[in-house]
């Protein structure tokens, strides 16, 4: 203890140092804040202590050998972080992972960041003593977002429970036990087969290349280098502000004029601003809800921009596709506008023309993809490159970013309001939002920064009167936070009337394709405060004011063309992409009950596991389980008839336990 004059301060002695307890949450904390750095691979501060890795083990006196991560601390703690046998300790178990580790190091796309390396480096391991036990896995790239390599896992299980606690997905899980174990989808599955949103948040937090960005760097060197295509690329607002990390700059830093400068020395033809379509998805979603509002119908408006977001709606949610803006994406509306109105200006064939986008997102590769964007098989965004893959770019193409002069953006599609830059962030669409529907609804006000809706809180509430309207608003981001929010609206516990979703937590300044910080704790809100810098630059600060825009609506935008360019339908999507799946089946070879029950998201959302529950349950009780036949079904299609269970051939609409019961009972009397 340190006496003071009015109070004793706990402490603990952390290699010989005098360390304040303040209220850290575990040994591993407070190690760190004693400046010694203690190797981890499965702890993360926002997810739970898993343990698994054993790097952070030290020596407790008293108390032996403990993982500091899963230890609470006491007052007068003597601990030692790195003993003789604590040292031998980490060596052998960073040379275990490699053992059984892919050492095809040299081609991983996660060379250079790999903490696997990194340790190994850090630790001197030269040679692995180990035989080397990795079987070839097959690899997973059957999304379009994310590459799955198993045979680079080391079974940290940080984006498991990355996927299920921050986001609430849960589209991956580990299977098997001990020398067994492994990281899998649902039942052994691809990715892309079952209800992986792409969110990327995976991506994010592997600390080796077993989850990476698909990456599409090969398919914009063939559009460059193919004479008879022009090739144009839009920049996402979060992009600014995160790619100069990769080549030394502070997070939030602003390079945007670097990134289009960079961009013109690779070779593509035309450089805009993704801004300038946030701009246009204001226009037409602050419209939309304008409209929705005064006419008291299909309330609350949800955001469309994140498709990460989408797609969990889709999912889990179909009964509130309609409250969904119709809007499409800004990175969808500005290839859409491109795909018509850069094909007539030069006069090419949409297949001629090749559209990029740079996203901090890997689920912009998916939305990208999506059937509803195409046109005759010709997609509107034919690239989407994480911000990550145009560093990549730039270093193979031998650019020195710091030393190159900015340059600007090619108009009329590269010039922007500050209401467009702040997408980035999570609270800008809904920010931006405000600003349109203040300006409509008060026209003589001044633009008025709506600052109760920023910030890294997970959801944030609040309510704004715009002249005589009152306007509840609520932000969430993470989509965890997200479900949270939804079931309380759908219970009536809570009332809004705009809610903006972003599936990564902070926004798309911390989605799956941005730089994963390393020694810059805060760097998700300092990109957040670079946008909102720039913002403040800006001639213009609402959407309405973009002169570009206004001179589009005046002269080729009739609403019928609106809609048809800039608006879209949602449908529901089945979480699981797979046959019938048996879920039991008796041993007598008679059986009297063949059933089925759907799991398709509209009969989930409706008590389909519930009812089976309740089912199982009553087939036990009765003594009838070896005389059944149960199988799920995971329909796809958007339908009011769930939960639907099947029973001998006939199929109950809106099932309840008490009906499922009846029918039972009518057959094994």
């Amino acid at each position: 203890m340190v006496s003071t004059s009015n109070m004793e301060i706990k402490t603990a002695v952390i290699d010989g140092m005098v360390t304040p307890l303040e209220g850290e949450k575990n040994l591993l904390e407070l190690i760190r804040k004693a400046n010694v750095e203690l190797p981890t691979f499965c702890y993360h501060s926002d997810i739970s202590v898993y343990g698994a890795c054993r790097m952070c083990m030290v020596e407790v006196e008293g108390r032996g050998i403990v993982p500091a991560c899963s230890t609470p601390i006491a007052p007068n703690m003597v601990v030692k972080t790195n003993t003789k046998q604590i040292r031998n300790m980490r060596k052998m178990i960073l040379e275990l992972m490699l053992a059984s580790h892919d050492q095809s190091c040299t081609t991983c796309p996660k060379s250079d960041e790999c903490k696997l390396q990194k340790l190994s480096r850090k630790m001197g391991i030269t040679k692995v003593r180990f035989k080397q036990m990795n079987a070839k896995c097959a690899i997973d790239d059957s999304s379009p977002s994310i590459v799955r390599d198993p045979g680079k896992c080391v079974l940290c299980g940080d984006c498991v429970r990355v996927c299920k606690e921050i986001q609430s997905v849960g589209a991956l899980d580990i299977a098997n036990r001990g020398a067994h174990a492994k990281v899998t989808p649902f039942f052994g599955q691809a990715l892309s087969k079952v209800e992986c949103v792409n969110c990327g948040q995976c991506v994010k937090i592997c600390p080796v290349g077993a989850l990476m960005p698909k990456y599409n760097i090969n398919e914009v060197w063939d559009a460059i280098h193919d004479s008879s295509k022009t090739v144009v690329v839009q920049i996402a607002p979060a992009v600014r502000v995160a790619l100069g990390e990769y080549f030394g700059q502070r997070p939030g830093a602003l390079s945007t004029g670097k990134i289009t400068a960079a961009l013109r020395m690779i070779g593509v033809d035309k450089v805009y601003d993704t801004c300038f379509s946030a701009d246009l998805t204001i226009i037409e979603e602050a419209s939309e809800f304008l409209d929705r509002f005064t006419k008291g119908e299909k309330l609350p408006q949800f955001t469309s921009c994140c498709p990460a977001w989408v797609k969990f709606a889709e999912q889990n949610y179909p009964e509130l596709l309609n409250n969904l803006s119709s809007c499409r994406s800004p990175q969808q509306m500005f290839s859409s506008l491109a795909k018509d109105k850069l094909t007539k200006d030069l006069n090419i064939s949409r297949e001629n023309l090749v559209v990029v986008s740079v996203m901090p997102c890997t689920a912009k590769k998916y939305e990208a993809a999506r059937p509803e964007f195409s046109v005759r098989g010709n997609r509107d965004t034919d690239i989407v490159l994480t911000t990550k893959e145009l560093a990549l770019m730039m270093k193979e193409r031998g650019i020195e970013f710091d030393k190159i002069e900015p340059a600007s953006f090619d108009m009329p599609f590269g010039f922007k309001t500050g209401a467009g830059v702040i997408f980035g962030a999570s609270g800008g669409v809904g920010e931006a939002v405000l600003r349109y529907a203040s300006a409509k609804l008060t026209p003589d006000a001044p633009v008025v920064d709506f600052k109760q809706v920023r910030g890294a809180d997970g959801i944030k509430t609040t309510e704004v009167n715009l002249g005589p309207a009152k306007i509840r608003v609520a932000v969430v981001s993470g989509l965890a936070n997200a479900r949270k929010l939804v079931e309380k609206v759908k219970a009536g516990e809570e009332y809004y009337d705009i809610i903006e979703v972003m599936a990564c937590c902070g926004g798309c300044v911390n989605g799956g394709g941005q730089p994963v910080p390393t020694h810059e704790p805060n760097a998700v809100q300092e990109r957040a405060k670079g946008l909102y810098a720039d913002d403040r630059t800006m001639l213009f600060r609402n959407s309405g004011e973009n002169p570009y825009l206004q001179k589009l609506y005046a002269d080729e935008m009739t609403h019928e063309k609106a809609h048809e360019l800039f608006h879209t339908e949602y449908e529901t999507k089945p979480r699981i992409t797979r046959p019938d799946m048996l879920l039991f089946e008796g041993r007598n070879e008679v059986k009297k009950l063949n059933l089925k029950i759907c799991f398709g998201a509209c009969c989930v959302s409706r008590g389909a596991q519930e009812l089976y529950q309740n089912v199982a349950a009553y087939l036990r009780e009765r003594d009838v389980i070896e005389d059944t036949i149960f199988t799920a079904s995971f329909g796809g299609a958007t339908c009011q008839n769930g939960p639907v269970f099947e029973i001998n051939g006939k199929k109950i609409n809106a099932c309840t336990f008490k009906k499922a019961k009846t029918a039972i009972d009518k057959i094994i009397k």
